[in-house]
């Protein structure tokens, strides 16, 4: 202690920042576990008390970024687990589906685990010259927006593999953006203030579909053993081809991490299409997360829920501890992808995955009442219609980001 104070280190700091960050860490884990949940609601639910709350503001920030940052290493274990097709529908699945149904969900996970501890490592040395130009970038982005988010639409329609998925992708895109219009703006009555209409949008466009199609499935199959496959270098690269993307996305409204990681696949290696596919994802991911911080410190806007938590809460901008608070979340998100996602992998393939299935769909209902209420309901019903709709054309599923994109270019 005696150190400490010569440090000019408060203790009583100390053991607050630990706390509180120790505190974020356990919501990031139960969002990122349970399916449907996200650290947006943890945060907003921290936002609605923190005037309660018998601590400096700046804590509780540290409590909601460490959350999102976990959140984002560990949303990878029941995206994983639930949802995993039938073997014979394995060219149609997502790619983290296919390497469970070829039993390498265990190398799966470490290889999520390295691409988002990655994207950490190289978002700190970015951080600085990144803000600069997107800064610097930023006025002419916002004059011509729908400029820009005409051609992240456009890359997204035409890199498809087929003519059947660009129709589908083109129609997708405006089934999804037509739902966001009508609903984004709606403000609903709800048991719960922590969720706005996001909530059952996302799981219903998302998330639903994919345990549908996957209702007769087999389940998870026994995994093999955790090693990893891929090449360092492939590895290396591909993860800092999804932090690059992820961090330039974290300064533009609309463009979610899905997208950040289709603008990375160029960089993914062909004999690796899959295991790149997922570094790039969770680089992305969570490289998205850290820079939509500096976006807040630099341009002052906010581009995440966690984001808007933090700027509702009125939380000081203390770079040092903020960044402290994203390497306690990185290290811990690290350790518990390990050490929670094998054992998630085995108890869902021990279970019933039809009545597993059905449990996740009612949860994500009462989910959906819970934040947005019986309107949230509804949307979430037809959200999942119409996310059903990409893989009957084999396309892809980002393209239902259009309940963002396309409100936004209007």
């Amino acid at each position: 202690m005696e150190l400490w104070l010569q440090a000019g280190i408060d203790p009583q700091v100390v053991v607050s920042f630990v706390s509180f960050a120790l505190g974020g860490v356990a919501l990031g884990t139960a969002s990122g576990l349970v399916p449907g949940l996200h650290a947006n609601n943890f945060a907003l639910l921290l936002a609605a008390t923190a005037a309660s709350i018998p601590a400096d503001p700046l804590f509780v920030g540290v409590a909601m970024l460490t959350a999102g940052v976990v959140h984002t290493f560990l949303d990878i274990v029941p995206m994983l687990s639930l949802g995993v097709p039938d073997a014979a529908m394995a060219i149609s699945a997502l790619p983290g589906h296919r390497l469970v149904l070829e039993g390498r969900g265990r190398e799966a996970l470490r290889l999520s685990a390295v691409g988002s501890g990655l994207a950490v490592a190289a978002a700190l040395p970015l951080a600085l010259p990144i803000t600069w130009a997107m800064t610097h970038a930023y006025p002419f982005i916002r004059a011509h927006l729908w400029v820009v988010l005409g051609a992240v639409v456009c890359l997204l329609v035409v890199t498809e593999s087929s003519t059947e998925a660009i129709v589908g992708g083109l129609l997708s895109f405006g089934l999804a953006a037509a739902l966001g219009w009508v609903t984004l703006d709606v403000t609903p009555k709800a048991p719960l203030d922590a969720g706005s209409m996001l909530t059952p949008l996302l799981t219903g466009l998302f998330g639903a579909p994919i345990l549908l199609d996957a209702m007769g499935g087999g389940g998870v199959p026994p995994q093999a053993d955790a090693k990893l496959t891929m090449g360092r270098r492939d590895l290396g690269l591909t993860a800092g081809a999804g932090s690059v993307a992820g961090s330039i996305v974290g300064y533009l409204p609309g463009i979610s991490a899905a997208i950040a990681s289709v603008m990375a696949l160029p960089a993914v290696p062909n004999r690796d299409a899959d295991r790149g596919f997922i570094v790039a994802t969770s680089g992305a991911n969570t490289a998205n997360t850290v820079f939509a911080l500096f976006a807040l410190i630099a341009l002052g806007t906010p581009r995440t829920g966690v984001m808007v938590a933090v700027d509702s809460t009125g939380v000081p901008l203390d770079v040092p501890v903020l960044l402290a608070a994203v390497v306690v979340g990185a290290a811990c998100g690290t350790l518990l992808v390990v050490a929670l996602g094998d054992r998630y992998l085995l108890t869902v393939g021990r279970a019933d995955y039809t009545r597993v299935s059905l449990v996740v769909l009612a949860f994500l209902s009462v989910l959906s009442f819970a934040f947005t209420g019986l309107f949230g309901v509804l949307v979430f019903a037809v959200s999942t219609v119409v996310g059903l709709v990409p893989p009957r054309f084999g396309a892809r599923r980002v393209h239902l980001m259009g309940v963002l994109i396309g409100p936004l270019m209007i």
